[in-house]
């Protein structure tokens, strides 16, 4: 025997012993008829509510009879000699059947609800894991899964014209085959076969169809249709967004583009302007003293430096953000790298006072060349926007397990804007990019480098009052 013939069988059996137990009881207790009829009523009611019409029916019509032969008199026989007890029979019979539809209808209004809100609460999961994806293809190899895992259906497939390609999850299922979702997408019909248990239903966008979704297993054709509604949602917005992203990146790339073209124009136009004017100089007919033949060599030989670090900063740009280095990690005395900075930035320092705070046992691993090129960064950065001869301040301390160092000026400061963009490759103030010599890279290289150590950098400022630049590094070993 089946499962479902052996709940048939056991229910029935659990309705004839509920009927002989309520007899058993009452004939022992003596109790009146009238009980015997409400004890009877309230039991069709729970197997009704419980269990069904069918086996409140078997329940009722068993009870009636027992209660004809065992309380209403004669007794011991189904005859009946009242009149009235015919009457109290039959509307004990007609009571406990009417009660029994309607306790049923009320149970299975009660499931419908229960499954609508199942329902409900599959399609707003799956909902929300539609909004999770912005790349349609992404989008569309996880639509399959996500229908497996919120419907319980056994398998699953959507159908895109456009992709032409059918994107599965669960069993195979040779059902949902591409002809099958092809056809369905090309009429905007559903087809659904209950005794197979197949459903497919076209991916609609208002009264545009898109393509078609098809699922193994048992799914309402009202949510059938929603979730082809939000498949089509979900793809078209997803597709919405890839292009409103490419766009958005080609703008961004136009923009870069055209910041490095100005950037590159302006700080190369002009070593290149001032090494041919004085090449045109030294090669004129006018006779030139000494000392301005030496003054124009001087310009040919500091603008072909300048021109020489634009380069370099270029190339180390590149390489650092390829990963195309590494890092000779040695134990180094910080200070002795804040007096290589500072001798290497003789000329761009000019009167400028610089307040080292910096003890001499201060020693940490790390690669000394590549943290003293971030002190020269920084420290060129304040002596170029703070005014001549003002102090600049360069500190270094243990916190916790990190080492900060700083620089501070009293320059012109940053805004808050500003201030989360300044360490982005080719930024440059925005008042200042004009006015102040530089690429926009010098921060930028400064970053990647303290990133690369595992530490990390940053700057707090405020405008007319000054800027502070820091940046931690790990502390490894101490001496």
């Amino acid at each position: 025997m089946n499962k479902s013939a052996i709940r048939v069988v056991y229910r029935s059996l659990v309705c004839g012993m509920i009927v002989v137990a309520v007899v058993y009881a009452y004939r022992a207790f003596h109790v009146n008829p009238t009980s015997v009829a409400l004890t009877f009523l309230l039991a069709v009611l729970i197997i009704s509510a419980t269990w069904g019409l069918l086996y409140s029916l078997v329940l009722a019509i068993a009870a009636t009879a027992l209660f004809n032969y065992y309380f209403l008199p004669p007794t011991g026989t189904f005859t009946i000699a009242d009149r009235q007890n015919w009457i109290a029979l039959l509307v004990f019979l007609v009571t406990a059947l009417i009660a029994s539809q309607l306790s049923d209808r009320a149970r299975k209004q009660k499931d419908e609800a229960v499954g609508r809100r199942i329902e409900l609460e599959r399609l707003y999961n799956f909902s929300q894991q539609l909004l999770a994806a912005d790349n349609v293809l992404q989008l569309l190899n996880s639509i399959p899964g996500y229908v497996v895992d919120s419907f319980g259906v056994s398998s699953a497939a959507v159908y895109l014209p456009d992709k032409a390609n059918v994107y599965r999850a669960g069993a195979t299922a040779p059902e949902l085959d591409t002809e099958q979702l092809h056809l369905v997408a090309a009429r905007g019909e559903s087809t659904i076969d209950r005794e197979r248990g197949i459903s497919l239903t076209p991916l609609r966008m208002g009264v545009k169809t898109v393509g078609a979704v098809g699922v193994i297993g048992t799914v309402s054709s009202q949510t059938m249709n929603a979730v082809g509604s939000l498949i089509a949602i979900a793809v078209e917005r997803a597709s919405a967004v890839e292009s409103l992203s490419r766009s958005e990146a080609a703008r961004e790339s136009e923009k870069l583009r055209s910041a490095i073209l100005d950037s590159i124009t302006h700080e190369f136009r002009t070593p290149l302007t001032s090494i041919k004017a004085s090449v045109t100089s030294l090669m004129s007919p006018i006779d030139l003293s000494e000392d301005d033949r030496r003054d124009l060599m001087a310009v040919i030989n500091e603008e072909s430096d300048r021109l020489n670090r634009l380069v370099g900063e270029a190339a180390e740009m590149a390489r650092l953000e390829s990963h195309e280095f590494q890092l000779d990690i040695q134990p180094q005395r910080v200070l002795e790298l804040v007096h290589a900075a500072i001798a290497d930035l003789k000329q761009a320092l000019g009167k400028h006072p610089i307040d080292i705070r910096v003890s001499p046992e201060i020693t940490v691993e790390m690669d000394g060349e590549r943290v003293e090129e971030v002190l020269v960064q920084l420290l060129e950065n304040a002596a170029k926007y703070s005014p001549p001869e003002s102090p600049i301040r360069v500190t270094a301390e243990f916190k916790g397990q990190n080492l900060e160092v700083s620089v501070s000026d009293q320059g012109i400061g940053i805004d808050d804007m500003e201030q989360a963009l300044i360490f982005d490759k080719f930024y440059r103030g925005k008042n200042q990019r004009y006015r102040v010599q530089g690429t926009g890279m010098g921060l930028a290289i400064a970053r990647a480098i303290i990133e690369a150590h595992g530490g990390r950098i940053g700057v707090t400022s405020q405008l007319d009052r000054g800027s502070v630049f820091y940046f931690f590094l790990p502390r490894q070993r101490t001496k």
